[in-house]
C-alpha cells in the first residue's frame, strides 16, 4: 500500500513539475507564428529585420513585431525577439534604437549573446528583460551566474550539456531560468558558432548567413595527386561522406528528466521550417507535456521532415551524434493543406500539396480530431466546380468531411510505405 501510495502522489508531483514548464516555439514569420500558438506553444521566438541571426528566414518588420506582440498576449501568451549577432561597431547606434523600440512595443524578452550588445539593451532599455543565447556558449555554472550578475533573467544552455550538468547549474544559479533545446537540427560546431560557412562562402552564420556547410558531403585527395585516382577512400556511399552532419535533436521521451534537472524553457529549434513542420513537432510537445510520452508522440515525430534522432550528450558523452549516411530529411507524411473554416460538412482546404478523389487525408490538430482521418469524395474548386484532381496550389477547396475540422487544422496524407497510426 506504501509503494502504491509513494507511486500516486510521485507522478502526481511529475505533473505539477511538467505543468510550471514553457513550451517555446520558432516563428519565421506571421504566419508561423499563429500556427505555433494554435498548436500549443506557450511562447514564441522571433527575429526582426535587423540583428537576427536568421537572416534568410522571412522575419518581421518593426510593424509586424508590433502586431506580433499584440496578437500572442491576447492568447496570454509571449514573444521574445532575437538580436543575438556578434555585432561591430556600426550596428551599435541602430542597434540602441532598436532595444529602444521593442521595449516600447511589449516584447517580453530580447535574446542576446554579445556582452556589447548587452550593454547597449540595458542602456536603452532598462525594463526589457534580457535572455542570453545559445550563441554565447554557456556550458558551466559560473557562466550562469556571470550572466545572472549582468542583469540577464534567463540563460539559453548549450546543447552540449548533459543532464547532470544541467543539474548542477540549477543548483548552483536557482534563482535564473533555464532554458534548453529540446527538438530540432544541430549544427556540428560547438551550439552554433561556427566558422566553416564564412571560410567556404564568405556567408558569416554569426551575422545570420549560415550556408549550412556541414551538411555538404566531403571527399579527401592526396595533395601531390590531382588525378582521379589520387581521391582517398573517405565514402560512406556512392553520393560521398557527410562527416559534419549532425542528427537531429529529439528529447520528447526525456521531458520530465529535464524539468527535474531544472530546465523551465523547453525550446524548438526551425525559423526556417515549414508551418506543417512546426505544427507537428509543437503539437507533440503539447500533448508530451500535457499527458506524458507514447508511441503515438514518437510515431509523431516521425512524421515531419528530420534526419536520424538523437539525444545528444543528455546522458554524457555521445559519438552517434553525426549522420554519416546523408544530410536528406525524410518524413512519413506528405503536406496536404490548411484548414481555413468549416461550412455545412464541408472543410474548406487551402491546398498545398495535391490529392485526389480516394484519398485518405488525415487530420493534424490540438482537438480531439488529432489523428482522425476521412477518404475524400465530394470536393469543389474555387468555382464552385464539383472536382476529383485537386492540383492547384493555394487554392481553396471545399470538401466533404464527416469532422467539423477548425480554422488553423491541417491535413495530411500518409506516404505509401507508412501504415495509419
Amino acid at each position: 500500500m506504501f509503494c502504491v501510495r509513494f507511486w500516486l502522489y510521485f507522478n502526481i508531483w511529475l505533473c505539477e513539475q511538467m505543468n510550471n514548464v514553457e513550451l517555446l516555439a520558432p516563428a519565421g514569420n506571421f504566419s508561423k507564428l499563429k500556427t505555433a500558438l494554435y498548436f500549443g506553444a506557450d511562447a514564441a521566438y522571433l527575429g526582426g529585420k535587423e540583428f537576427s541571426l536568421r537572416s534568410f528566414a522571412d522575419n518581421f518588420s518593426r510593424e509586424e513585431l508590433v502586431s506580433a506582440v499584440k496578437y500572442a498576449h491576447a492568447l496570454g501568451k509571449k514573444v521574445y525577439v532575437t538580436v543575438n549577432i556578434y555585432a561591430k561597431n556600426a550596428d551599435l547606434a541602430p542597434m540602441e534604437d532598436y532595444f529602444s523600440f521593442l521595449q516600447e512595443a511589449g516584447a517580453d524578452a530580447a535574446l542576446i549573446s554579445d556582452p556589447g550588445v548587452l550593454a547597449a539593451a540595458k542602456k536603452c532599455a532598462p525594463g526589457l528583460p534580457v535572455h542570453i543565447s545559445t550563441q554565447a556558449n554557456i556550458t558551466n555554472k559560473y557562466a550562469v551566474k556571470f550572466w545572472r550578475e549582468q542583469g540577464a533573467s534567463r540563460t539559453v544552455l548549450a546543447r552540449e550539456l548533459s543532464l547532470a550538468e544541467i543539474a548542477e547549474i540549477h543548483a548552483y544559479v536557482p534563482d535564473i531560468e533555464l532554458e534548453a533545446f529540446v527538438h530540432g537540427a544541430m549544427c556540428i560546431s560547438y551550439s552554433g558558432r561556427c566558422l566553416l560557412s564564412d571560410y567556404l562562402t564568405g556567408r558569416p552564420s554569426n551575422r545570420g548567413e549560415c550556408a549550412q556547410a556541414c551538411r555538404w558531403n566531403y571527399s579527401i585527395r592526396k595533395n601531390d595527386d590531382k588525378s582521379d585516382s589520387g581521391w582517398l577512400g573517405l565514402e560512406e556511399d556512392e553520393r560521398g561522406a557527410y562527416i559534419l552532419n549532425s542528427k537531429d535533436l529529439n528529447m520528447s521521451a526525456h521531458l520530465k528528466e529535464m524539468s527535474e534537472a531544472g530546465v523551465y524553457s523547453f525550446k524548438i529549434e526551425g525559423r526556417m521550417k515549414s508551418e506543417y513542420y512546426l505544427a507537428t513537432v509543437i503539437n507533440a510537445y503539447r500533448r508530451c507535456i500535457d499527458g506524458g510520452f507514447d508511441g503515438v508522440i514518437e510515431r509523431e515525430l516521425l512524421t515531419a521532415a528530420h534526419r536520424d534522432y538523437t539525444t545528444a550528450y543528455a546522458f554524457g558523452e555521445n559519438h552517434g551524434t553525426v549522420n554519416y549516411a546523408d544530410s536528406q530529411a525524410k518524413g512519413d507524411c506528405d503536406y496536404i493543406g490548411n484548414v481555413l473554416g468549416y461550412e455545412n460538412g464541408f472543410a474548406l482546404i487551402e491546398m498545398r500539396g495535391r490529392f485526389r478523389a480516394g484519398d485518405t487525408l488525415e487530420v493534424l490538430t490540438p482537438t480531439e480530431n488529432f489523428g482522425k482521418s476521412f477518404v475524400v469524395g465530394e470536393a469543389y474548386d474555387s468555382k464552385g466546380e464539383p472536382t476529383g484532381d485537386c492540383k492547384r496550389v493555394q487554392e481553396i477547396y471545399r470538401v466533404k468531411c464527416p469532422y467539423a475540422l477548425s480554422a488553423g487544422d491541417i491535413v495530411r496524407r500518409r506516404k505509401s510505405h507508412v501504415e495509419q497510426c
